[in-house]
């Protein structure tokens, strides 16, 4: 089966290709770079140290609490850090600048994976949640070099993809040094397939681990003396298609209740912020994008988040925050990153990405769900704003989801810890 892989791979290269240039157009940064899809990164990377895999946004954030205390810890080993996505490379570069190296993962075929790991030499490999690449896998197993699945999470959906590849999966599986779920769930839907137990550690999410750096804190209160609002505000995070039509319609309803209600907006992909800037202004909003750095009047109706990086700071001025990826079929996005900062949550009934961390939220009252529906969301939001005494219990009931749940962290870096002194 993974022969069969590998050739299909090989062959469908050219159509790799085509698929990168077609994503350019909205996103040009798809058509750079390709060079190290095929490791043509021999001076971009230092050998000998630690490589970490985050695939894209989502798992380039998670990943940056880890990084960071490896870098405290292992100060002398350089690390690595692929990614897949323009974003992710993004992510990365911002985050940690010149303190890490950065490239692209190549593409799973068997000669680019050995030149990589010929070139990179790393004493342990570290991939965030869930990317299985046989090849990659393979070539570590081969080389003997520790490979650890972090953060791991594996949905029902994917869970049963992966069950119709028989005993290629239970192979593929026993070849991974460590799988560090994040919950009792996922590790049993792991080991279902095939996964050795004494390969399974349940260590919790590190989503759970996140605080605010000195850095964001500077950057959150120059966010406010600039902005200086004194006016509630609404903030839709992490949008994909389909939704802001939605949201803004929502909002729209609740601008005839509560005019002075400011909406921040904030569309989950770069390529994506031409179109909801279009949908903005044909809806007759008075808006401003946060790209022309302009500040927010008492007539700015929305807020359009067209930059990369500033989640945390936009969710600092919010009262409200609504998570997207929720309100259509893809599964949300991280609800924690608005717990931090003690308000109140809302989802649309699409969360499986999020699961356990979405379900521990609404058992403690510190997420609401909505059905995907402008009228849902308007009455929830409605409701919240002519409430804020349960508003700010709802923030601080997440608060403390998030607080009481930390750890995981440690126990990842105990997990690392062995694999690096057992070299």
């Amino acid at each position: 089966m993974q022969l069969l892989y590998t050739i299909l791979l090989y062959l469908i290269q050219p159509l790799v290709w085509i698929r990168l240039l077609w994503r350019s157009r909205k996103a040009p940064a798809y058509r750079k770079r390709w060079s190290e899809r095929y490791v043509f990164c021999k001076n971009k990377v230092k050998a000998n140290g630690i490589l970490v895999h985050a695939v894209s946004v989502g798992e380039t954030i998670a990943a940056i609490p880890l990084i960071r205390a490896l870098q405290q810890q292992y100060p002398d080993l350089p690390i690595t850090v692929t990614t897949m996505t323009p974003t992710g490379s993004e992510r990365v570069k911002s985050l940690l600048k010149d303190s890490v190296s950065h490239v692209y993962l190549p593409y799973d075929l068997p000669c680019a994976i050995k030149r990589f790991l010929k070139i990179t030499r790393p004493k342990l490999v570290i991939i965030m949640e869930t990317e299985l690449w046989p090849n990659f896998i393979s070539q570590c197993h081969k080389n003997a070099i520790p490979l650890i699945i972090a953060n791991a999470r594996l949905s029902e959906r994917s869970a049963k993809r992966y069950s119709k590849l028989g005993t290629t999966i239970k192979q593929l599986l026993a070849k991974i040094s460590m799988v560090a779920a994040q919950n009792k769930q996922d590790g049993e839907r792991f080991t279902t397939l095939g996964l050795p137990s004494d390969h399974l550690t349940v260590t919790g999410s590190i989503k759970f681990d996140i605080n605010l750096t000195t850095e964001q804190q500077q950057k959150i209160a120059n966010l406010k003396q600039q902005w200086q609002l004194n006016r509630p505000v609404f903030i839709v995070a992490s949008t994909h298609d389909g939704e802001d039509e939605i949201i803004l319609k929502a909002f729209k309803q609740l601008l005839l209740q509560h005019p002075d209600l400011l909406l921040i907006l904030v569309p989950r992909h770069p390529e994506r912020f031409k179109t909801v800037e279009k949908l903005i202004k044909n809806n007759q909003f008075n808006y401003i994008t946060r790209s022309s750095n302009q500040i927010p009047t008492d007539q700015t109706q929305v807020v359009l988040g067209d930059t990369m990086g500033e989640l945390l700071e936009f969710y600092s001025v919010a009262d409200i925050a609504f998570i997207g990826g929720s309100l259509v079929d893809h599964g949300g996005h991280n609800p924690l990153e608005p717990a931090l900062h003690h308000i109140p949550i809302i989802s649309g009934q699409y969360f499986f990405n999020f699961k356990i961390i979405c379900e521990q939220l609404i058992a403690a009252n510190g997420m609401i769900i909505c059905d995907s529906t402008a009228e849902a969301l308007y009455l929830v939001v409605n409701n919240l704003l002519n409430n804020k005494t349960e508003s700010q219990q709802i923030g601080e009931n997440a608060y403390q989801v998030l607080k009481q749940n930390q750890g995981a962290l440690d126990r990842l870096l105990g997990i690392i810890n062995r694999y690096l002194y057992s070299k």
